[in-house]
């Protein structure tokens, strides 16, 4: 019986990967890695290991979930080092518990190599602080993709509105809308900066600075698209002073 690791990815600068999670790369038999995964990240794969997609984007699936634990208890029967790939981080909106969770019951030993999560690297490459003395002493990170409609949200967007200085959104580009709606109802001003980060790391990022007020036009007019994470509070303002100063 091999054993599986679930690595971060990180979101797709190369330079953001963990030292550990790039030397299991290196020596795996089997990856099964998800859309998001950067083509420099899977460039560090072991060229002689079975590669896999099984990523998910906006409805299209490779795989389904329940076929990417089936396969990954498949071929841990078979090998000896088997790699799930995800980006960012595997416990932060990756459904890693829940994949490792299914692995532990199955009798499968794994062991998490954590990532650099997008939320907090692509803010960072855009030049927009999380924290800061000046303007916010809390963050929350939330996922935007519960689609209106669909099922009832989980997502109390009233106490995010009003418990957090900093909010950092992951997927909401195509719900934007609808939380833009709920955070107003909630009491955030629509004078609220927000900041929206796409492809946060890699050289094709772009960012789309604006007010929470008139985000939702900017996005149709400029064509805006995900995948992409939103910051949303005064600490946007800094992108203005420190977005020259990304890293190379």
């Amino acid at each position: 019986m091999g054993k599986v690791y679930l690595i971060g990815a990180g979101p797709g600068d190369p330079g953001l990967m963990t030292l550990k999670g790039k030397g299991l790369l290196e020596c795996a038999d089997v990856v099964i890695y998800d859309a998001l995964v950067s083509p420099a990240i899977l460039a560090m794969i072991n060229p002689q290991a079975e590669k896999i997609n099984a990523g998910k984007r906006m409805g299209r699936h490779s795989l389904l979930q329940e076929e990417t634990t089936h396969l990954l208890i498949e071929k841990a029967q078979d090998y000896a080092v088997v790699v799930r790939l995800k980006g960012g981080d595997p416990f932060i909106f990756g459904r890693g518990g829940e994949e490792m969770a299914e692995l532990v019951e199955a009798g499968i030993i794994v062991e998490v190599v954590p990532g650099i999560t997008a939320g907090i690297a692509a803010a960072a490459y855009a030049g927009i602080p999380l924290t800061h003395r000046l303007y916010s002493s809390s963050v929350t990170f939330v996922t935007g993709h519960e689609a209106a409609g669909k099922y009832k949200p989980a997502v109390n967007w009233q106490a995010i509105a009003q418990g957090s200085e900093t909010i950092v959104i992951y997927m909401g580009v195509h719900n934007l809308p609808y939380i833009v709606e709920q955070l107003s109802l909630a009491g955030l001003s629509l004078e609220t900066p927000i900041g929206l980060v796409r492809w946060g790391t890699r050289p094709e990022q772009e960012e789309l600075i604006g007010k929470l007020g008139t985000i939702v036009e900017q996005v149709e007019e400029t064509g805006f698209t995900a995948p992409a994470i939103a910051v949303i509070g005064s600490v946007v303002k800094m992108h203005g002073i420190l977005s020259g100063c990304r890293p190379l």
